[in-house]
Formats: C-alpha cells, sequence, structure tokens
C-alpha cells in the first residue's frame, strides 16, 4: 500500500553508491579507481573529470560514486539552467574544499557562462565585475579547490578551452547482455523479486546495452508479477510485457522502427538528412542524434554517410522489407 508519509530518502535506490558496487565499464573505474586514491592520498580535490556517452549509461551515477569515493558533497546543476555568470559564481562560492560540482547536459550551457569555468578550474579563482559603467570594476574572488563534473551526450559541441581543462576524459559506451543481466539481478535483490536466469538474460537483449533502460523494463515486468501474483519473474512474463510495450527481439521499439520505416519507405532507404528525417517522423532533431540513433547506429540499423543517414541491409531484413525496396512476397 501506498504510504504518503514516505520520504525521497526511505525509497528504495537501484544507483550504486561506491565503484565497488559499479557493474561494467571496468576500464574507466580502474582510471577511476587510481586517480582517487592518487588524491586522496596527496589530500587534492580530484582533477575535474568529463563523462562523454550517450543517455542512461551512468553519468550521474558515476558523479555521485566519485564524490562519495572522495567523502566529499556533490552540487548538481544543469547547462541549461546556468544563464548568467553570476548563477555560477553563486555556486562556485558556496563549494567547500574538495566537493564535486556536477553539471549535466555541460554542451547545452551558454557560451559567456562557460567563461567563468576557465579560470575556475585551473587556478580555482573567479572574476566578478562590479558596478556598471564607468565605475565598473572587476575584483577577484578565491575558491576552494573543487572537482568539476560534466556529463554530456554530445562531446564535439563543447568548445575546445572547456574540453581541455578537464584532466580526466572518460568515454562510456554500451553495456554487455551479460554486465546489463547483473545489474538487473541487482536491482531485483533490491526490489524483492526472484527471476530464472532465462528471464534476466532475455531482458538484458531487450535493453539496448542501457542500465537505464533495463532498470525501466524490470520495473515494468515487475509490475505484472505483482498484479499477477506470480513470486518468479519466467521468461513468458518477460515476453508478454515486451509484446504489450511493443518491444521486439532486437530491443527496438515503436519510434525506433518507425524511423527505419520512413528512412525505407519515403526516403528509399537514403540518404536522409537529420532535419528531414526529425520533421517526417514528428520529434526534434536532438531527440533523434541523442536518443535514437546512438543505438540504431551501433547495432548496425543505420549508418552515417557525408549526405544523411542511410538505412542498412541489417534494417530491410529486420522490417521485413527486400533489399532495395518493397515487402518481402
Amino acid at each position: 500500500m501506498f504510504d504518503p508519509e514516505r520520504t525521497p530518502a526511505d525509497l528504495i535506490t537501484l544507483r550504486p553508491q561506491y565503484l565497488s558496487e559499479y557493474i561494467g565499464q571496468n576500464t574507466i573505474k580502474k582510471r577511476l579507481n587510481l586517480a582517487i586514491s592518487a588524491a586522496k592520498i596527496r589530500g587534492e580535490a580530484l582533477d575535474h573529470v568529463l563523462l562523454v556517452g550517450p543517455p542512461g549509461l551512468g553519468k550521474t551515477t558515476l558523479a555521485h560514486i566519485i564524490a562519495n569515493e572522495m567523502n566529499t558533497n556533490i552540487h548538481v546543476t544543469s547547462g541549461p539552467v546556468l544563464e548568467k555568470q553570476g548563477d555560477v559564481a553563486a555556486i562556485l562560492t558556496n563549494l567547500e574544499r574538495g566537493d564535486v560540482l556536477f553539471i549535466d547536459e555541460i554542451h547545452r550551457m551558454n557560451k559567456t557562462v562557460e567563461e567563468i569555468l576557465y579560470t575556475a578550474m585551473e587556478d580555482f579563482q573567479i572574476d566578478i565585475m562590479i558596478g556598471k559603467g564607468p565605475s565598473a570594476r572587476s575584483i577577484r574572488i578565491d575558491l576552494q579547490p573543487f572537482t568539476l563534473v560534466g556529463a554530456t551526450t554530445r562531446s564535439g559541441l563543447l568548445s575546445s578551452p572547456l574540453r581541455n581543462r578537464f584532466g580526466l576524459i572518460m568515454e562510456i559506451d554500451f553495456y554487455s547482455e551479460s554486465e546489463l543481466a547483473d545489474i538487473i539481478n541487482r536491482a531485483a535483490s533490491f526490489l524483492d523479486v526472484e527471476m530464472t536466469k532465462d528471464a534476466a538474460l532475455l531482458l538484458s537483449k531487450r535493453s539496448r546495452g542501457t542500465p537505464r533502460i533495463a532498470l525501466r523494463l524490470l520495473r515494468r515486468v515487475r509490475d505484472m508479477s505483482t498484479v499477477k501474483d506470480q513470486r518468479v519473474i519466467d521468461i513468458a512474463m518477460v515476453n508478454e510485457i515486451m509484446q504489450l510495450l511493443g518491444i521486439d527481439e532486437e530491443g527496438l521499439d515503436d519510434m525506433d522502427r518507425k524511423i527505419l520505416k520512413v528512412i525505407i519507405e519515403v526516403y528509399s532507404g537514403g540518404p536522409v538528412g537529420i532535419k528531414s528525417l526529425a520533421a517526417s517522423v514528428g520529434i526534434t532533431e536532438d531527440t533523434i542524434s541523442e536518443v535514437y540513433e546512438p543505438y540504431l547506429l551501433q547495432s548496425g540499423f543505420i549508418a552515417r554517410t557525408p549526405r544523411g543517414r542511410i538505412a542498412t541491409q541489417k534494417a530491410y531484413k529486420h522490417l521485413g522489407y527486400s533489399y532495395g525496396g518493397g515487402l518481402f512476397e
């Protein structure tokens, strides 16, 4: 029964809290562990960290883990929220020694706001203008040493001066099916549900290499097990919920298939530009490039060319088209 007295702190969190609990991304974990251990031995703030990768791969989780491993506080914000230099200055001047400042979607930060971070990241100082007109003057304020953790899905949009000020740049990749199965099993134990080994593996195959999707699907399967009063989640239940959600054996949902069908049917397989494709399917360009396209590229359903996106032979076969147009007879 829902308890209105429960606070968010009482609710189950499926996020790992430390590197030892984090599943997958072994190279990144080793690099972070080395840097964190060295910083703690020297009694210094960890070098600034840039986390790059598609949505749902654990960038926010890693930022919180960094703060936990360093035994410091974390302050969370996002690029679009920081509209003026004063917004950044207010946050920076309130940081304590060693604190972590996490800026999500850092590539969407205003360029004038970005400039105040240059001296803050390198020298732990910021320059603030006092007054207006001829009487305006600049004063320099010292900051406590801190760690900036930036997360971005599109590192190419970061300016070179900002990118070059990060000492650690981590490229987060999609997860393997076995890693996702481990993540699902760990989460299932926290949610107090049982799953067969085959059910967890099947769920991992439908999760597009992304932990966030895996956990979302697990919750939906858990909903079904609750309604059916079935204690153990098996393959049949996973298949039933996948059919209900419109997710096929390759992990593609309705929008994925719509994107591929538009490329094949409307644009004869491509190439097609991102603007035309977005207009045809009715979603924004950013949604295609950041949410849907990474997995479709990774899985080999589409390819990029200098003239635009094209559907691959794998896409034709998966949707039941003959390669070159037309449905299979």
